[in-house]
């Protein structure tokens, strides 16, 4: 951990975990519909793959939108 993370208010934070938890969500998210689009066009070997990466990509965009404000202290 940086030693000026310790000097940020607790808002502050909060804030900046919040957006790192949603950058972090549009990563996977990007990720598996790469890796499914590969699974369609042959790329990738498909076991069924490219179904499951988009559930994945769903689940994890709708679970990071729902998280609203973070629960407990930073």
């Amino acid at each position: 951990m940086c030693p000026e993370w310790d000097t940020l208010s607790e808002d502050a934070q909060l804030a900046l975990s919040h957006a790192a938890l949603g950058h972090a969500i549009e990563v996977v998210a990007t990720q598996a519909e790469f890796l499914a689009a590969e699974i369609e066009i042959g790329t990738l070997k498909d076991r069924g793959g490219s179904e499951a990466l988009r559930l994945l990509v769903a689940v994890v965009r709708v679970t990071g939108r729902s998280t609203g404000t973070p629960a407990g202290h930073a």
